[in-house]
């Protein structure tokens, strides 16, 4: 079976621990030579072939020295490899050379095949322990063959090959337990520092701003989302930032209640409803959640909205049929011959309307179903002025003033007439309305240009809008008015996004206000 290759932290570790064995041969090599060229050796041990000795001593010297400086490079395995083989054939020479010192060579021949078997394949160490053992019964049949007398006994021999044997597969057990062990808790470790990592951009990103507080009051930790809410306040403590939220959670940590009323920490600064829970069971660190309400107000239209999208559709459906009848009475009441002429002008009217409210039905039913325009080419310039003559003649003005302006006698523009028709309606009764100076008739002001494309202001000259207003003019629901819907704006808009235009408020320098609709051009292509 191929071998798994470690992981580089598992590798680093292996090299210092090849590190030290090379260390430790170097150590075995220089006590060899002590005892060999030493002058107080033979008060040790007596060498029976002192020239046999010298060679294994310096030989063996010399390879630990090199096995020392290789050892950081290259292949773990094969230094093994290499440096035990050197261990067996030096202990092998040094054994037959001294044999006085061959059981405490051969003690210090187990350590290095168990520290060679860490770094070899079950395999080879097993082969490695044989070999060893093999050595020892070669070196014994050796002294033999020459005829010099061994105090070893076969049995001895047998010990010390059971034991190579013994001591290589243990603690070759051990290190792949070992190297198995420290890959499973870098893994672990990887996936611990990843969730760590993903739960801290979770946290990060999420739009409930979050504050860990400890149980003195000061914030180590906070969101994104709770800096942007807290912008402007000072201080590393919960009390120099909000003391109303720091009063709040040393009441809930005594007493358990929680108040979620609404504040701020600036007048600048959208309200927040606080929330609170402990860190952990026993721990006196708290969380402290901030939910922005401007997005829970966002997320209860998205809710009144799509309700309302599914009740307009239904009220719009019945609807239609009153004003079909409606148009049909007011046809048959034209084709009269007893209707006077000023009353046949009326009944023209009212066919009108019916049919201009079709067309809203229609328009509400296309909302509501996220239908597209159909647009179509479209004269700015003669458009607006016959809807300025339309309105006129539908909606008297009682001395207030309207009128059109253009820069060029022709702007070409691509929308959907009706739509744009309904846009313009809700912009001249919002002008009308509202844009007046107290006790003072309005004046409305139509103007078409193609500056920077083609584009309608409607202008009044009135009090203007407040920043607070302008900044929530588009949003559904919101009006200043105590008998307005508040959707007036907000379907416009929605009916210039379906055109591919788009409808903003302009700030005007010398008071007054103006809505200003950009329109696509006439080569521009909307999608089918």
């Amino acid at each position: 079976m191929p071998r798994t290759p470690a992981p580089a932290s598992t590798q680093s570790a292996l090299r210092r621990e090849l590190y030290f064995f090379t260390l430790y041969r170097a150590l075995e090599a220089g006590l060899l030579a002590l005892v060999v060229f030493s002058p107080f050796g033979d008060y040790f041990v007596e060498p029976r072939l002192p020239m046999l000795g010298g060679i294994a001593a310096t030989g063996y010297l010399i390879a630990a020295v090199v096995l020392l400086y290789t050892g950081r490079r290259g292949s773990l395995q094969v230094q093994a490899l290499v440096g035990v083989l050197v261990d067996i054939a030096a202990a092998t020479l040094a054994m037959h050379a001294l044999p006085g010192a061959a059981s405490g060579i051969a003690l210090m021949l187990l350590f290095n095949v168990g520290a060679a078997a860490l770094f070899l394949s079950m395999r080879t160490g097993i082969a490695i322990a044989a070999l060893a053992g093999v050595a020892l019964i070669l070196e014994y049949l050796w002294s033999a063959a020459d005829g010099a007398p061994s105090s070893r006994q076969p049995a001895e021999l047998l010990m010390y090959a059971i034991s190579f044997a013994a001591v290589g597969t243990l603690t070759n057990l051990l290190g792949r337990q070992m190297r198995a062990s420290v890959a499973l808790a870098e893994h672990r470790g990887a996936q611990a520092a990843n969730m760590a990592e993903v739960s801290e951009l979770i946290i990060r990103r999420m739009r409930t701003g979050v504050l860990l507080v400890d149980g003195e009051g000061a914030v180590r930790l906070a969101n994104e989302a709770a800096l942007l809410l807290i912008a402007g306040s000072q201080g590393d403590s919960l009390h120099g930032l909000s003391p109303d939220l720091d009063r709040r959670l040393r009441r809930w940590r005594h007493d358990g209640v929680a108040d979620e009323t609404p504040m701020q920490f600036g007048p600048d600064l959208p309200e927040i409803v606080p929330r609170f829970t402990r860190l952990l069971a026993d721990s006196d660190q708290s969380l402290v959640f901030l939910d922005d309400t401007s997005l829970l107000s966002r997320r209860a239209e998205s809710l009144t909205l799509a309700t309302l999208g599914r009740f307009s559709a239904s009220l719009a459906h019945e609807i239609r049929n009153p004003l079909a009848a409606i148009s049909y009475a007011t046809q048959l009441l034209e084709e009269s011959k007893e209707i006077l002429d000023a009353d046949r002008r009326l009944l023209e009217i009212i066919h009108q309307q019916t049919q201009r409210m079709n067309g809203i039905v229609e328009n509400v039913l296309g909302l509501a179903r996220r239908e597209r325009a159909q647009p179509e080419y479209v004269e700015l310039v003669g458009f607006a002025r016959r809807f300025i003559e339309e309105y006129r003649t539908n909606h008297p003005l009682e001395g207030d003033t309207l009128h059109v302006s253009a820069d060029q006698p022709s702007v070409p523009a691509l929308a959907d007439p009706r739509q744009l028709h309904q846009v313009l309606v809700a912009l001249i009764h919002n002008a009308l309305t509202y844009g007046r100076m107290p006790g003072e008739p309005a004046r409305v002001h139509l103007h078409v240009s193609n500056a920077h494309g083609p584009q309608i202001d409607v202008q009044d000259r009135g009090p203007g809008i407040p920043e607070m207003v302008a900044s929530q003019l588009f949003r559904p629901f919101f009006t200043t008015s105590g008998h307005g819907t508040g959707l007036g704006l907000y379907i416009a808009r929605e009916l210039c996004r379906a055109n591919q235009a788009t409808l903003e408020y302009v700030a005007m320098p010398g008071g007054g206000c103006c809505f200003r609709i950009r329109l696509a051009g006439p080569h521009s292509l909307l999608p089918a």
